[in-house]
């Protein structure tokens, strides 16, 4: 269910993301726009990065193969680090494309073009978002929350340049008229160095589950889970590891036992330690690769 969910999420992003896009970049190069234009563009590099994510989340829905035997989760977080890099890319891009039109004196766009289309996708943007963030408490999807955050900020963006064209209306036939050419391009660098630090989050984010490194909360969880179960008889102490791939987390816990413990206790008490661990974690079966390991050799452990 929430993996059918998230794909019929993320179609209806890219085809509004499709329909976004080519309004941006029409509306950009027939006003004049750069502003526009970088927000189609960016809408159409977000486009390519849903249907990425679309492609990826099938791939992790499949059976584990004797070549990927642990499965494809790993390409969640490779996925959503390529998705950030792109959209800093982007910004970072737009920021010097601008600034060189600024230098060179600003552009002045058709402002009746530039408030339709920014009232049009401000709309559509938000929309986006708002159903998106009600649809993702049930489909709990990484992806999905990486896309309605894109959404939103391609909302604000947009909203953005309304404010900003609604200005620059304001100001014709004033003594401000001479700043007009200017509002477009500096809005475009006040956008990207406001925004570039979501995309950058992300990347951050991916990158840690790509290193494997260990999530903290994850690693207090399974510390706080055990210590009712080292209360046992024959357990002398335990080592666990723990990392996050995408939506599936790892946790590998070996455990010290006396000598006497194996023979006494046998396979059925391990089996209850296993289940005891198990009900102190609070994340689904389903998204852990859980395995305890007994161990009577400290070289073991």
């Amino acid at each position: 269910m929430p993996a059918t969910l998230e794909q019929r999420i993320l179609t209806l992003s890219i085809a509004a993301t499709l329909v976004v896009s080519a309004l941006g970049v029409a509306l950009g190069l027939i006003s004049g726009s750069e502003a526009i234009l970088f927000d189609g563009v960016f809408s159409s590099i977000d486009a390519a990065m849903s249907m990425l994510a679309l492609a990826v989340t099938r791939l992790v829905m499949r059976e584990s193969t004797r070549r990927f035997q642990l499965g494809y989760w790993h390409l969640e977080p490779m996925a959503a680090a390529f998705n950030g890099a792109v959209l800093v890319l982007l910004c970072f891009y737009a920021f010097l494309n601008a600034l060189g039109t600024w230098l060179k004196g600003g552009s002045e766009p058709q402002l009746g073009l530039a408030l339709g289309y920014a009232v049009a996708v401000s709309l559509i943007c938000f929309t986006l978002f708002f159903c998106e963030r009600q649809l993702n408490r049930r489909a709990r999807s990484e992806f999905v929350r990486i896309d309605l955050q894109n959404w939103l900020m391609a909302g604000l963006i947009t909203s953005a340049l309304l404010i900003a064209f609604l200005l620059a209306w304001a100001m014709e036939g004033t003594r401000y008229a001479g700043w007009i050419p200017y509002v477009d391009t500096t809005l475009v660098m006040l956008l990207t160095l406001v925004f570039v630090p979501i995309p950058l989050r992300i990347v951050y984010r991916a990158m840690r589950e790509v290193l494997m490194v260990a999530p903290s909360r994850l690693d207090s969880e399974v510390r706080a889970a055990m210590a009712p179960v080292m209360r046992r008889e024959g357990l002398l102490a335990f080592d666990s590891y723990v990392a996050k791939s995408g939506r599936v987390y790892t946790i590998e816990v070996h455990i010290l036992t006396t000598p006497e413990f194996a023979r006494d206790g046998g396979i059925a008490v391990c089996d209850e330690i296993r289940a005891e661990i198990a009900a102190g974690l609070s994340m689904p079966a389903e998204q852990r690769w859980f395995t305890v390991a007994f161990t009577a050799d400290q070289r073991w452990l």
